[in-house]
């Protein structure tokens, strides 16, 4: 086959999970498959890492993105003869006129499903579009069996054999480190000291960090060491909502915003920390559980959307909303030793079920099953 990839979202969407997403799945596609050849459409800098034998990068601008969707990337996929195009970036940028065989990413349907937590912007363009882009291609990637059933659920027309599931996967970076190294550099650059709960992953109200910090005031006095609660990554939208939600709630001293956090910073969070705690309400993977799994760390986590598809058995599965359920669950994990030596080995055992290159075989079965569709 000749596989066209817009790849354009790892250096427009650098950081978010569209981003990570494509950069690993395309970087183990060109791993394990030296058969078929990638034309790889690439916006900036730093794309000489993709080229090999079988690939071929062409430069595009951010300047011109509507001329290079509309004109310039139809044209160029018959020039080129390519056999199969996919659009990873849930289908933004998609030109209903190319006429080989299309495949796009759709990661989650949340403008669908909690309209309220999505910018206006984004969810007129993604209710506007997304029903053109699942009538035009001939195949979905989605990214859990969860996300799968609710594309059935709001476009029944789809042929369930057309949507192919391929889960996710941590970064190679996400894994156990020495504590005392970490807790070291938190210290330096955080001016974190204490023991701590840890929270990554966003600040959209369906993340529901409120949650976080109402049961955490609730939780500290019960423990059995003077925790903080460490909240990490640069948060504009909601920032005065949390700090005045923690002043209410008498806890602003025991919490650390962290503000923006570099990425190579993470894993050090992950394993310093005593519990890492996600209370999303939707997630269509939800790579933050398995990034603190795959570093061995104790996970409690949302029962809700896909979610307990990536936890399985490596953390303790409560209801993002039942106060009651955080407050219990935390005092239990973070008094028990025992528990917690339990819930680290589950969790590193449960995590390497995840794999970029397992991501990236599924996706090339997809890839073949569409093509002789």
């Amino acid at each position: 086959m000749r596989i066209g990839i817009d790849a354009r979202g790892i250096t427009l969407y650098k950081g978010t999970g569209i981003g990570t997403y494509t950069e690993n799945l395309l970087k183990y596609l060109l791993n394990i498959d030296k058969e078929n050849h990638y034309h790889i459409y690439w916006c900036g800098k730093d794309y000489h890492k993709y080229y090999k034998e079988n690939s071929k990068i062409i430069a595009t601008s951010k300047k011109h993105k509507n001329f290079f969707e509309q004109l310039y990337f139809p044209s160029n996929l018959v020039k080129e003869n390519i056999d199969l195009y996919h659009v990873p970036q849930n289908g933004i940028g998609l030109c209903e006129d190319i006429s080989c065989k299309k495949i796009i990413t759709i990661h989650d349907l949340i403008p669908y499903i909690m309209p309220e937590t999505v910018g206006k912007g984004y969810l007129n363009k993604f209710l506007r579009d997304m029903p053109r882009l699942i009538n035009s291609c001939n195949g979905i990637i989605t990214v859990s069996q969860w996300s799968k059933k609710d594309i059935l659920r709001f476009f029944p027309i789809i042929d369930e054999d057309k949507i192919f599931v391929t889960p996710l996967a941590a970064d190679w970076k996400y894994m156990p480190m020495d504590k005392e190294k970490c807790k070291y550099i938190l210290r330096k650059f955080y001016n974190i000291e204490k023991p701590f709960i840890l929270y990554i992953g966003g600040f959209s109200d369906r993340k529901n960090v409120d949650s976080l910090i109402a049961a955490f005031s609730q939780v500290y006095k019960k423990l059995n060491k003077d925790y903080n609660l460490v909240i990490a990554g640069a948060n504009r939208d909601t920032a005065k909502y949390l700090a005045n939600l923690s002043n209410n709630l008498e806890v602003s001293s025991r919490i650390i915003f962290t503000g923006f956090v570099p990425t190579e910073h993470l894993p050090l969070l992950y394993n310093g920390c005593d519990v890492f705690v996600y209370p999303s309400l939707y997630e269509g993977f939800g790579l933050p559980p398995l990034e603190a799994m795959s570093c061995g760390a104790c996970v409690i986590s949302s029962n809700l959307s896909s979610i307990p598809e990536v936890v399985g058995d490596g953390g303790i599965l409560i209801h993002p909303l039942d106060i009651k359920s955080f407050v219990d669950t935390l005092e239990k994990v973070l008094n028990d030793n025992t528990l917690q030596e339990s819930l680290k080995s589950k969790a590193l055992k449960r995590a390497s079920l995840f794999s970029w290159e397992n991501t990236a075989k599924k996706t090339l079965e997809a890839y073949g099953k569409i093509f002789s569709q």
